[in-house]
């Protein structure tokens, strides 16, 4: 019999034998992940990147969900007709008149909505704090309208978490995390000036942290290392009052966006040789987060901060946390300056715990389940 015509009665007996393969399943779509923060096109407040936007796209980038940002109006009058499986609101992105609109569309539509915060915006402390610094009532309002209306609050930490369960239905923390994809040193800028004759320490925040800055003046005025050089610190927001510039210093970096800074500390991290993060003892403190830490350790700085719970968890892992005494934290700063260098149980535990993707599967199955 010719060649051929045994390749394919060879054919025919395979498929008699085995079957014809089954065509594969599709694979399931994967859900969509709406989130609703201030900005566009990736030019976002510090707050929305670090808590949602780089979170959230990480899942994208990850083929965990198909994440897209929502225009609330959008969403409210039908023009967005996505099927999304769940929306994420950051604090007090919508306005006040807007939230009631927006959570009973996400209700009719069966759309579970799960609201993000990461300060205390609900006790009277707190609130006043709030409203001396940058927020004025209607904000505050559209905060706590969310929070009530929404199917699951999403907090940075424990202490948060217990402020705002008496008036949300349930609450998750998920600890503040960094994206690697800024966070990871390369080679160091060379377009800085380091003179030989003083070192540097970093403090950087928002304004609500202005009366935290002043637990600082008695430990830096006059501050020197052990052979005399003074020890100099740098102020990156906090603040916009300069009055106090004879004990610190403002310094003014490149306008660009939260990556673009982010990138802009990374590359300039030899500037300085420690990281300070002051905290008042006050109720509006207790529910604040590690994030300085965490930031501090990861451009390669030891971190000096205040003892107080925010902190607990990066004590632990070797961040160097200071009672309110004023010659303890100058020793601290003193020694933190002649290290110049993270703790490397510190380090290890931003490595391995406090990196998107590395800090487990939280943020996906809290918001898709």
């Amino acid at each position: 019999m010719p060649r051929h015509l045994l390749r394919r009665a060879a054919g025919r007996l395979r498929r008699v034998v085995t079957g014809t393969p089954a065509a594969l399943p599709e694979p399931a779509p994967l859900p969509v992940l709406g989130y609703v923060v201030a900005g566009a096109d990736g030019a976002h407040p510090a707050s929305a990147h670090v808590r949602v936007v780089r979170r959230t796209e990480h899942l994208g980038r990850t083929g965990g969900a198909v994440v897209r940002q929502v225009d609330p109006a959008a969403f409210v009058d039908g023009r967005d007709e996505t099927d999304y499986a769940a929306l994420l609101v950051q604090r007090d992105v919508l306005p006040r008149d807007l939230v009631a609109p927006f959570l009973a569309a996400a209700r009719a539509r069966g759309i579970r909505v799960a609201a993000e915060v990461d300060d205390d915006f609900f006790t009277a402390s707190g609130r006043d704090r709030l409203a001396r610094a940058e927020y004025d009532p209607d904000r505050l309002a559209s905060i706590d309208a969310l929070v009530r209306g929404a199917d699951l609050v999403v907090v940075s930490t424990e202490e948060l978490a217990g402020v705002v369960r008496p008036v949300a239905r349930r609450v998750v923390v998920v600890p503040n995390a960094l994206d690697p994809t800024i966070w990871t040193p390369g080679a160091t800028a060379t377009d800085d000036d380091r003179p030989a004759d003083e070192h540097r320490v970093l403090y950087m925040g928002t304004l609500t942290h202005g009366a935290d800055l002043a637990l600082l003046r008695d430990v830096f005025t006059d501050l020197t290392d052990a052979d005399g050089v003074p020890i100099r610190l740098e102020v990156i927001g906090v603040t916009d009052d300069a009055d106090g510039s004879d004990w610190y210093r403002r310094l003014e970096v490149p306008d660009g966006h939260y990556p673009a800074f982010a990138r802009w500390l990374v590359d300039h991290r030899q500037r300085w040789r420690a990281g300070v993060a002051p905290l008042r003892d006050e109720e509006f403190n207790r529910a604040k987060s590690d994030l300085k830490a965490v930031e501090y350790t990861a451009l390669g700085l030891p971190a000096v901060v205040s003892d107080r719970p925010s902190y607990r968890a990066a004590r632990e892992h070797g961040v160097i946390a200071v009672p309110d005494d004023t010659a303890a934290w100058r020793d601290a700063v003193r020694a933190a300056v002649a290290s110049g260098a993270a703790d490397p149980d510190a380090a290890e535990w931003v490595r391995t715990e406090r990196v998107i993707g590395l800090d487990g599967d939280t943020w996906r199955s809290v918001l898709l389940g």
